[in-house]
């Protein structure tokens, strides 16, 4: 993995159409061991509550997400970006433009799961705010392999009120 940052690139992200599928399937073949296939992706975004966005550099679709919409958060099912852009800020843009689809009126939160081994994806999701919330075992039909459950919280969200009071917080203003 190389570890020096890049160039930052700036990107386009906009809704994804039938004419994105080749270079999104050449991003995900070259992004996961067990990557989605076109009908899997086609299947998905027939649904209602589904939705791909691309980020597009000049002519080029250099990322890609999928995710859905629920009553209360956004959950991504797929994300990646083109190994020659990573590390370049694509990938944070996209999540810059997918929190800032929540609000603390309606969807709060938003959620994905992450293999234990894709530990480049935990770590750029923990630096995007994500944290990781539950282990889940086995949950991966295509290996043993277990996920984690990560979630980034809307700024704004009401806390419970079950957390305890700090005294010395309230005392400082």
């Amino acid at each position: 993995m190389n570890a020096q940052p890049r160039q930052q690139v700036r990107v386009h992200i906009r809704w994804m159409i039938r004419r994105d599928m080749a270079e999104v399937l050449d991003i995900e073949r070259a992004s996961f061991e067990f990557p989605w296939f076109e009908e899997d992706f086609i299947r998905c975004l027939r649904q209602r509550n589904c939705i791909g966005m691309v980020a597009e550099h000049g002519e080029r679709v250099v990322g890609f997400m999928i995710y859905e919409l629920h009553k209360t958060r956004l959950h991504i099912l797929n994300f990646a970006v083109a190994p020659e852009f990573r590390r370049a800020g694509v990938g944070r843009q996209m999540i810059e433009k997918l929190v800032g689809k929540l609000s603390s009126q309606r969807r709060v939160r938003i959620t994905l799961e992450v293999r234990e081994t894709n530990l480049p994806a935990q770590l750029f999701f923990k630096s995007a705010g994500f944290r990781a919330v539950t282990v889940l075992r086995a949950y991966y039909e295509d290996s043993p392999e277990d996920a984690y459950l990560m979630q980034y919280r809307h700024a704004d969200e009401e806390l419970p009120e079950t957390l305890p009071i700090n005294r010395i917080d309230r005392m400082a203003g």
